[in-house]
C-alpha cells in the first residue's frame, strides 16, 4: 500500500466494515484526493495491479461510489461526494433495520428459563442495562459508579418521568440521578472492590451484574433467586443508609473497631458536605 493510503489505513478498514472489498475501498480513498483520474493513473499511484483496480472500478460503479466518463482519449472516473455516499448508505441501513425490526419481532419468543447468561464487554452490559430501565414498568433498583451514572443517566430520567419508582446506590461522587439515592461508604466500596462493579434490577423479574471498566464480565437472568438476592441486596443499602443518616455523632462510640473502621470515613465525607 501507499503512503497516502497507509495514512487512510482507518478510513479504508471502517469503508470494509460498510461492506466495500479493500480493492474498492483504496480505490475510493484514492480518488477523493486524485480525481479525475484513470484506470492507468489509479493503478500507478495506489501500486495495485491494473486489472484489480478496473474490477474495482466496475464494483464501485455499481455501488454508485464512482461517476464515469469517456473522453476523447480515454475513460475518466471521479467519486460520489462522501457526504452524498454516506447519506444514502445511512437510508440503506435504516431501511433495512425497520423492516427487520418488523420482521424478526414476531419470531421472536423470549425464554425466561431462570439461567444466567454471561457475556463480556462493558458497553454491551451498559446497553442491556439500558434496555433494562426503558422496559420498567414499577420498579428499579441499581448500583452505579461515576461512569454508569453518566451513561444511563437518560434512560433513568425518562423512566422517573414514566412513575418508575427507583432506588440506587452510588459507589462515587456523581450528581445524584433521580429517586431514592444513597452512597455507599467509600471504605466499604474500596473494601467489597465494588467501584466498577454495576447492577441493575428490574421490575423484580430481571437481574444484572457487571463488573470492570476496561475488561467487563456481565451476567444477566430472570432466576428468582437470583433476583431476590440481588434486590434484597440493594435495598437494605438503602435502609441501613436512611437510617445511618439520621443517627448523631455519638454512633461511634457504640459500635466496634471494625465497624468504626468501616462507616468513620463516611461520616467525615458526610459532615464536611453538611
Amino acid at each position: 500500500m501507499t503512503e497516502r493510503l497507509a495514512a487512510h489505513s482507518n478510513l479504508i478498514d471502517e469503508l470494509q466494515a460498510l461492506g466495500f472489498g479493500e480493492s474498492e475501498a483504496r480505490v475510493y480513498v484514492l480518488l477523493l484526493s486524485e480525481h479525475p483520474a484513470t484506470g492507468y493513473q489509479i493503478g500507478k499511484a495506489s501500486g495495485m495491479p491494473r486489472s484489480q483496480v478496473y474490477e474495482a472500478l466496475g464494483r464501485l460503479e455499481g455501488r454508485g461510489a464512482v461517476l464515469r466518463a469517456r473522453d476523447e482519449k480515454a475513460t475518466l472516473y471521479r467519486p460520489v461526494a462522501p457526504e452524498q455516499l454516506l447519506d444514502r448508505y445511512a437510508q440503506e441501513v435504516a431501511g433495512r433495520i425497520a423492516g427487520l425490526r418488523i420482521g424478526l419481532a414476531p419470531i421472536y419468543q423470549r425464554q425466561d428459563a431462570g439461567r444466567l447468561w454471561n457475556f463480556t464487554g462493558r458497553r454491551e452490559a451498559l446497553r442491556h442495562a439500558e434496555e433494562m430501565i426503558g422496559t420498567a414498568a414499577h420498579e428499579l433498583m441499581l448500583v452505579l459508579s461515576d461512569a454508569d451514572v453518566d451513561a444511563l443517566r437518560p434512560a433513568l430520567d425518562a423512566a422517573h418521568a414514566r412513575g418508575v419508582a427507583i432506588g440506587i446506590m452510588l459507589t462515587g461522587a456523581a450528581e445524584a440521578p433521580p429517586g431514592q439515592v444513597v452512597r455507599h461508604p467509600p471504605h466499604e466500596t474500596e473494601l467489597h472492590g465494588m467501584r466498577e462493579t454495576l447492577i441493575v434490577v428490574a421490575d423484580e423479574r430481571e437481574f444484572l451484574i457487571a463488573s470492570g471498566h476496561v475488561v467487563a464480565n456481565a451476567t444477566v437472568t430472570t432466576n428468582p433467586n437470583m433476583v431476590l438476592i440481588a434486590r434484597q441486596f440493594i435495598w437494605m443499602e438503602l435502609f441501613a443508609q436512611r437510617i445511618f443518616a439520621r443517627l448523631g455523632d455519638d454512633l461511634l462510640d457504640r459500635l466496634d473497631a471494625a465497624d468504626r473502621h468501616v462507616l468513620h470515613a463516611d461520616m467525615i465525607q458526610r459532615h464536611s458536605h453538611s
